[in-house]
């Protein structure tokens, strides 16, 4: 009779605990992560060689090579031997994504901010000016993926930015939650940096393209550059190429032309729009080539039915820019010409390589599937690759491309 109470007990107590269950749920939970601005101008510093969270963008300037890690800073990398990359030292910058160099002066954006280095000793790079408040945060705050609720600090100010995110797991009563669900939240000598740049030398003017405006500042002194006017273009403008006194810029919804004969003044050319796309564009004669990638991160988490695609504009009467081809892709992130060969970065389907003699008939020589491809640099004598935290270098043949080294940064 005692032991019929006891396990009635058990089985009572486990109905009890799994009726509780029923109220229960795991979350994941998000706090932001932030610094004050006057915190994050004040944390700039150059470090010993650190590990890379999120590659970014490249930049090549002489035997350098400077490799962003997004939103925290640069990774300096010593390429005089190809074969063995060598990483220098990091530099630590908030919410950057992009650099340019002129002269041993590299140029770096931070938040709202552009800060000027002397990298005439590399080994002992130093800030030598920040301009405060020049370009508007050209990206929204991005929130992470897989989470429920947002637990936003009660002594969040205004001005705070948000650097990151704390996310844990919690079991909370489902009637019992008072965090706030978000949803729909809304880029004398010069080196050369890839297709998703927003920035861009020229002669002795820095262009820099925020979130709807073209900046432009006098660098004719290399440490003390001057903002000298903007020239609006439209909402989400993304990336900058620059051929013969003329910018193209990259933007969502389409491509802009400026003439730039009077560098400090950019004019508007024309325009060729196209659906809802992330967009960067390079130029090669007559011919824009602009990769259109798909996904809700490229429009503002709506959903769109066109498939990601390669479009090749006819730009030989520059005041009316004419769609002559039409690829379809999977994943393009950065492109690059070189000579007749056409580099395309296409995600996690690998760097891809076409023969763009015919632009009716683009004819695909390699597929790398190599770490996710992201950005692309043709050089004179090779092509530089980002992928996956992966620096990935390439000698020219004539029938393509071969492998001169992998260099994971770490």
């Amino acid at each position: 009779m005692k032991l019929n109470y006891i396990f009635l007990c058990i089985v009572g107590c486990l109905f009890i605990s799994c009726s509780d269950d029923t109220e229960y749920e795991y979350i994941n939970i998000a706090t932001p992560i932030t610094i004050s601005v006057a915190e994050m101008r004040a944390s700039v510093e150059v470090l010993p060689p650190q590990n890379i969270v999120e590659s970014g963008k490249i930049y090549a300037y002489e035997q350098y090579i400077f490799v962003n890690d997004v939103d925290k800073g640069v990774h300096v990398i010593d390429n005089r031997n190809p074969l063995q990359p060598n990483i220098i030292n990091f530099i630590k910058i908030p919410l950057n994504r992009d650099v340019s160099v002129k002269g041993n002066y590299l140029y770096a954006d931070s938040g709202l901010d552009v800060v000027v280095f002397d990298i005439s000793q590399i080994e002992s790079i130093q800030q030598v000016e920040r301009l405060e408040n020049v370009i508007e945060n050209h990206r929204d705050t991005e929130y992470p993926e897989n989470v429920s609720f947002f637990n936003w600090p009660s002594d969040l100010q205004s001005d705070d930015i948000i650097i990151g995110w704390d996310i844990t797991v919690e079991r909370r009563e489902i009637l019992d939650v008072e965090t706030f669900e978000i949803s729909n939240a809304s880029d004398g000598s010069t080196g050369s940096g890839g297709s998703l740049a927003r920035f861009k030398i020229v002669d002795d003017y820095l262009y820099v393209v925020d979130s709807y405006k073209i900046n432009v500042f006098d660098i004719q002194n290399l440490d003390a550059p001057i903002k000298v006017n903007e020239e609006g273009v439209t909402w989400q403008a993304e990336t900058i190429f620059y051929q013969e006194d003329k910018l193209f810029i990259g933007t969502r919804t389409g491509m802009y032309i400026y003439d730039i004969t009077q560098p400090s003044t950019p004019q508007y050319i024309s325009d060729f729009d196209h659906a809802r796309f992330c967009d960067p564009v390079v130029v090669d004669g007559d011919y824009a080539y602009v990769t259109l990638r798909a996904g809700a991160s490229c429009m503002d988490g709506d959903t769109q039915m066109l498939d990601s695609r390669l479009e090749i504009i006819n730009i030989s009467d520059i005041y009316n820019p004419q769609l002559e081809e039409t690829y379809i892709m999977d994943e393009p992130y950065g492109l690059g010409v070189k000579g007749e060969k056409l580099f395309i970065c296409d995600g996690a389907s690998g760097l891809k390589v076409y023969n763009k003699s015919d632009i009716s008939n683009l004819e695909l020589l390699q597929n790398y599937n190599t770490n996710t491809a992201y950005d692309v640099i043709p050089l004179q004598n090779k092509l530089l690759l980002i992928g996956g935290n992966t620096l990935t270098q390439y000698n020219y043949t004539n029938t393509g491309i071969e492998l001169i080294s992998e260099f994971t940064i770490q």
